[in-house]
C-alpha cells in the first residue's frame, strides 16, 4: 500500500485542485439554496486525503534515493519541454507540511468566516494555493517552477482581494500583485538566460552542469542576479517587502498559509538553484547582503509597529532574511530547517492573533490588553509560537539557528553576530506584542473579548502540540546533532539573546513604565515606525517615473499618433469636398484626370532612371 501511494504521490496536487474546482459552483450567483458551506467541507475532505496520501508516502521515501518522474509536455522546433518531478524525502515532507497547515487553516476558516458568503471563492483559492505549493515541491524544472510561482502570484492577488468592496483591500491586492511582478519579470529574464548557458532547466542537470562549466563571470553574475530577484519578491525581501504588509488586508485564514509556506516558495526555488548561484561570488555575496539588510531592518521595524498584523508581517520578512543568509552561505540544510520551523511557529502566531482580530473592534495593540484571563488558549498558543520562533531550547528554531550559526562561526563570524541580533530583536518584538495584548489590565476595546469558537481553537491546539513535539520528531529522524557535538559558544549566545530580548521587553511593557514608549530621538522612532520611509521612496522614484512616462506616452498618443490620423482624415475630407465641386459630368474631363494621375505615378516610379539623366543635362 505504501509503495503504491509512493508511486502515485505526484497525484497529491490534484486533490486540492479537484477540491477547488468543486467549490466553484457555490460562488455567489450559482448555487444559493444550500448556502456556501458545502464548498468548505469538500475542500476539507480533499485536503485531508492529500495529507494522508503524502504522510504515508513519506514513510516509504525515508532513507531511499530520490526518484525522478518525467511527463512529456511539449516538443516543437527543437524545444522539448518535459515536466520533471523529484520524489524524495524532502519534497514529500514539504507536501506533508503544506497539506497539514492548509487543513488547519481551512478548519480555522470554518469558524472565522462563519457568516461570510465568499466561501466558494475563498476555498477555491485555498485549493489553488495548496495545489500550486505541492506542485512546486515536486517540480524539478526551473521553467515550470516559474509558471507555478506565477499561478501563486495570481492566487495571492485574488485571495487578498476577496473582500473587493473595501478600498484598502483593493489597494493591498493591487500592490501585492505589482510588487511581485517586478521580481517575476527579472526572474523570467534569468530563466531564459540560463537556458542559453546550460541548455537545460532541470535542477539536477543544472547542478551537474555547475560543477564542470566555465562561464563568463559577468554573464553569470547578471543571470544570477536576475534569478535572485524573483525569490526576493516572493520572500518579501528589501526593497520588495511592502506587499506582505499590505496583503494582511485579506482574510486571516489565508494569512496563515501565506505567512508560513507561501512566502517560503521563493526560498525553495533559491535553495534548488544554489549550485548555479555559487558560480558567481558576487551573486552569493548579494544574497547574503540582501538577507542581512532585510533581517536587521525588518526586525527593527517590527518593534515600532502598533498594528497586530504588521508586527507579524515584518517578523516574517526578517526570518526569510535569515534563510537568504543560509542560502548565500551555502548552508542548504540549515535553510530547509529554518523554513520548516518558521512555517509552524508563524502559522500558530497568526492563528492566535487571528482570533483577536475576529471579535475585536481594533487591531491596534496599544488599545488592547488584559486578554490573558479572558483568552488563555490564545495566550498559551502565542507563547509557544514565540518560543518556537526564537533560539530557545529545546524547540525547533533553536536547532535551526544553531546549525546556521555553527556553520558560519569559523568563516563569517560577523554573520553570526547578525543572527544573534535578529534573534534578540525578534524576541523583543514578539514579547512586546504579547505584553500589550495579553498583559496588563483590560481596556475599553478588550473588556468584552471572550475566547473564540472551538473550530478556531482546535487547529491552534493541534499545531501547538506539534511544535512542542517537533524536536522529538526531528530527533527520531536523526536530523538533530547530539549534545556532545554542539558549539557551546553559539548555543549560549542564542539562549542569552533570546532571554535578553524577552526579559527586556517584558520589563518595559509589563512594568509600570509610562506608555506609550518613546525613543529619546524622535527621528529614529519615525524612521522605524514608517518603514524607513520606503513607501515615500517608492512614490518619489518608481511611482513618479511611471507616472511621468505614462503622461509622456499619453501626449505622444494624443498629439502625434492621433494627430497623424486626424490629419490624414482631414486631408481626405477636404480632398473629397474639393473634388465634389470640380465634377462637370463630361467623360473627356474624367479621362484627362485619369491620364494625368497615371502620368504622375509613372514619373514618380521611373524617376531613378530618367531623373538623374535630366539633371545631368541641365547642369
Amino acid at each position: 500500500m505504501a509503495q503504491f501511494l509512493l508511486e502515485t504521490v505526484w497525484l497529491v496536487p490534484f486533490y486540492a485542485l479537484i477540491g477547488g474546482l468543486l467549490a466553484i459552483p457555490w460562488s455567489p450567483g450559482i448555487i444559493r439554496k444550500t448556502g456556501p458551506r458545502p464548498a468548505g467541507y469538500l475542500n476539507l475532505i480533499m485536503t485531508f486525503l492529500a495529507l494522508v496520501h503524502s504522510a504515508i508516502a513519506l514513510q516509504a521515501t525515508w532513507n531511499q534515493p530520490p526518484q525522478e518522474v518525467f511527463i512529456p509536455w511539449l516538443s516543437t522546433a527543437g524545444l522539448n519541454l518535459t515536466i520533471a518531478l523529484e520524489i524524495s524525502s524532502v519534497s514529500v515532507g514539504a507536501m506533508v507540511v503544506i497539506t497539514g497547515l492548509n487543513l488547519l487553516a481551512q478548519i480555522f476558516a470554518v469558524g472565522y468566516m462563519e457568516m461570510d458568503w465568499g466561501w466558494g471563492r475563498f476555498y477555491s483559492l485555498l485549493g489553488l494555493f495548496e495545489a500550486g505549493l505541492c506542485a512546486l515541491a515536486l517540480c524539478n524544472n526551473l521553467f515550470f517552477s516559474y509558471v507555478i510561482l506565477e499561478v501563486l502570484t495570481l492566487g495571492t492577488y485574488l485571495l487578498v482581494g476577496l473582500w473587493f468592496s473595501q478600498p484598502l483591500v483593493v489597494t493591498g491586492a493591487r500592490d501585492a500583485f505589482l510588487t511581485k511582478r517586478v521580481g517575476d519579470l527579472f526572474l523570467l529574464m534569468g530563466v531564459l538566460g540560463l537556458w542559453n548557458l546550460a541548455g537545460t532547466w532541470d535542477y539536477s542537470k543544472l547542478a551537474d552542469w555547475a560543477t564542470t562549466t566555465q562561464v563568463d563571470p559577468t554573464v553569470m553574475t547578471l543571470v544570477g542576479l536576475a534569478l535572485v530577484a524573483g525569490p526576493m519578491g516572493k520572500c518579501a525581501q528589501f526593497p520588495l517587502h511592502l506587499w506582505l504588509d499590505e496583503a494582511m488586508e485579506g482574510p486571516v485564514p489565508s494569512t496563515i498559509l501565506r505567512n508560513s509556506v507561501v512566502v517560503a516558495s521563493g526560498a525553495w526555488v533559491l535553495i534548488k538553484l544554489q549550485p548555479v548561484l555559487t558560480l558567481s561570488p558576487v551573486v552569493s555575496a548579494f544574497i547574503v547582503a540582501i538577507g542581512a539588510v532585510t533581517a536587521i531592518g525588518a526586525s527593527l521595524i517590527a518593534i515600532a509597529q502598533i498594528d497586530v498584523k504588521r508586527c507579524l508581517s515584518y517578523s516574517v520578512s526578517a526570518y526569510m532574511g535569515l534563510v537568504f543568509i543560509a542560502v548565500g552561505a551555502q548552508q542548504d540544510e540549515a535553510a530547509l530547517l529554518l523554513v520548516l520551523t518558521h512555517a509552524l511557529a508563524s502559522a500558530l502566531l497568526v492563528m492566535s492573533v487571528g482570533g483577536i482580530v475576529w471579535n475585536s473592534v481594533t487591531q491596534d495593540v496599544t488599545q488592547l490588553g488584559g486578554l490573558w484571563s479572558r483568552r488563555p488558549i490564545s495566550g498559551i498558543s502565542y507563547i509557544v509560537g514565540i518560543l518556537g520562533l526564537i533560539g530557545l531550547p529545546p524547540l525547533g528554531s533553536f536547532w535551526a539557528l544553531l546549525e546556521l550559526a555553527d556553520g558560519l562561526w569559523g568563516t563569517h563570524p560577523w554573520l553570526v553576530g547578525i543572527i544573534i541580533a535578529v534573534n534578540a530583536f525578534t524576541a523583543f518584538s514578539l514579547t512586546r506584542e504579547f505584553s500589550l495584548i495579553f498583559g496588563g489590565k483590560a481596556k475599553q476595546m478588550s473588556e468584552r473579548s471572550p475566547e473564540v469558537l472551538w473550530l478556531m481553537v482546535l487547529p491552534m491546539v493541534i499545531l501547538l502540540g506539534f511544535i512542542l513535539h517537533l524536536p522529538l520528531i526531528l530527533q527520531s529522524l536523526s536530523l538533530l546533532p547530539s549534545w556532545a557535538e554542539l558549539n557551546k559558544d553559539v548555543a549560549l549566545l542564542l539562549v542569552w539573546s533570546s532571554i535578553f530580548g524577552c526579559s527586556i521587553s517584558a520589563i518595559i511593557y509589563l512594568g509600570n513604565i509610562p506608555k506609550p514608549i518613546r525613543l529619546p530621538w524622535k527621528p529614529l522612532q519615525d524612521l522605524l515606525a514608517y518603514d524607513f520611509y520606503t513607501p515615500n521612496l517608492y512614490r518619489m522614484t518608481i511611482i513618479f517615473s511611471v507616472a511621468q512616462l505614462s503622461k509622456f506616452a499619453d501626449m505622444v498618443d494624443r498629439f502625434v499618433v492621433d494627430g497623424i490620423v486626424n490629419f490624414v482624415g482631414l486631408f481626405s475630407l477636404l480632398g473629397g469636398e474639393g473634388l465634389k465641386y470640380s465634377t462637370n459630368g463630361q467623360t473627356q474631363f474624367y479621362a484627362l484626370t485619369v491620364l494625368l494621375g497615371v502620368g504622375v505615378l509613372g514619373a514618380w516610379v521611373t524617376w531613378p532612371y530618367w531623373g538623374i539623366q535630366f539633371l545631368s543635362l541641365i547642369f
